[in-house]
């Protein structure tokens, strides 16, 4: 072991166990706001389709305003103190959420959540800023692994608890995310050393200044609008996931907290045990088709499945998805220096934000009209078809996008 990669090792240890937290926290949540949000309007299901439709619209403004402003700040200031920012508003905002005697109030607090819920975003800078560029896919994919954990334990949890009380689960995330600020305070080692930071400048902390940095790089610009396109599919997991097997499968929360979980698992298992390693073999490009080609036929089982066993067995398959992202990224950040890595990560969570404020309307409002009674429909598969068709156009612009890519990674690396 080189004396550089102890330092580098513990640093990854110490931002894994922070996303872990973190999104523990965010996955404990996601079985019961439908279910609060339902209480509110006297268990209308189309209605609280719609509502979290509008709940995550407004969220997914949030990140797209804040998100290039803390990216910047993480270039300026360091990422450490970014993070812990993040963590300290998140916990309030949790316990807020719990407290939220009305609709409204509840609305606050995704408000607040979209503002502060930066810290999974600088992660990606930190990443960047430790890990050498032939590693950095494994090093997203640890990344990806630490989302896959979190959502192991959170949505069974978030499940378990919410049978017990819909409230319970903010309370506890509110805890985990506060545990997680006072973790970074004491032991987070800050990965951006001062000679390599940025001056501040509005110009690159405004969504819109933030996306030059991808139009000045041609590559950049296809992979940023294949990260767009992959988050719009990936929008209708929280956007009807719950309503979808409440109303398919007649699941209760318990139910869906497992299955999440299970989703955690494999994701866990493929972005943090096999991504670098089927990276290592094939290279960023064939990993990132390969991944968008798994997706498309996920997606597409998924909205065929006609009962929970059948949405079961199709997981496998949709969890090797996740062979993309890591790649992707790993693409990106290799035509940056490290002063960049925020604003890139910044700019990247805008589109992804971007991609919020049309994914939640969207979804929702294609599964409200699907099992609308009155329009005989009868589809409630039909979101996770369009997340397909998607995935379909993802691929074209994957496949354009980094042809001829491989090649001149493949000569540019020692001994080639």
């Amino acid at each position: 072991m080189t004396p550089a990669a102890a330092p580098r090792r513990a640093a990854l240890a110490f931002i894994f166990v922070t996303v872990v937290l973190d999104v523990l926290a965010l996955g404990i949540v996601i079985p019961v706001l439908p279910t609060l949000i339902l209480s509110f309007l006297d268990e209308d299901v189309v209605r609280t389709a719609e509502i979290v439709g509008v709940f995550g619209t407004v969220w997914a403004a949030m990140q797209f305003v804040f998100s290039p402003l803390l990216g910047a700040l993480s270039d300026r200031f360091g990422r450490r103190p970014i993070i812990l920012v993040s963590n300290f508003g998140l916990a309030f905002d949790y316990v807020l959420m719990a407290l939220a005697p009305t609709l409204g109030w509840l609305f606050v607090g995704r408000v607040i959540s979209g503002i502060t819920a930066a810290s999974i975003t600088t992660a990606g800078a930190y990443i960047a800023d430790v890990t050498p560029p032939d590693k950095r896919a494994a090093g997203f994919g640890m990344l990806g692994a630490a989302f896959g954990l979190g959502f192991i334990l959170g949505p069974a949890l978030g499940g378990v608890l919410g049978d017990v009380d819909p409230r319970l689960p903010f309370w506890i995330a509110g805890a985990l995310s506060f545990a997680n600020a006072l973790y970074g305070v004491f032991v987070l080692p800050e990965s951006l050393p001062p000679e390599k930071r940025a001056a501040f400048s509005w110009r690159r902390a405004n969504p819109v200044g933030s996306l030059r940095l991808l139009r000045r790089h041609p590559e950049l610009s296809g992979l940023a609008l294949l990260a767009f396109v992959q988050q719009l599919a990936h929008y209708v997991y929280p956007s009807v996931f719950v309503l979808y097997a409440f109303h398919r499968y007649g699941w209760t929360a318990k139910t869906v907290g497992l299955t999440l979980a299970g989703v955690g698992v494999l994701s866990a298992i493929v972005q943090g045990g096999l991504a670098g390693r089927i990276v290592a073999k094939l290279r960023e490009r064939r990993t990132l088709l390969l991944g968008l080609s798994f997706g498309i036929v996920g997606f597409t089982l998924y909205g065929w499945a006609p009962t929970g066993l059948a949405f079961w067995l199709a997981m496998p398959l949709m969890a090797l998805w996740g062979l993309a992202s890591p790649a992707s990224q790993s693409l990106m950040t290799q035509r940056l220096e490290a002063h960049e890595q925020g604003q890139l990560q910044g700019a990247l969570t805008s589109l992804m934000a971007l991609a919020g404020l049309f994914g939640p309307g969207l979804f929702t409002q294609i599964f409200a009209k699907a099992i609308e009674p009155t329009l005989g429909l009868d589809m409630p598969g039909a979101p996770f078809f369009v997340s397909a068709a998607l995935l379909v156009i993802g691929l074209v612009i994957a496949e354009r996008a980094t042809r001829g890519r491989s090649s001149r990674a493949r000569a540019a690396r020692p001994g080639a």
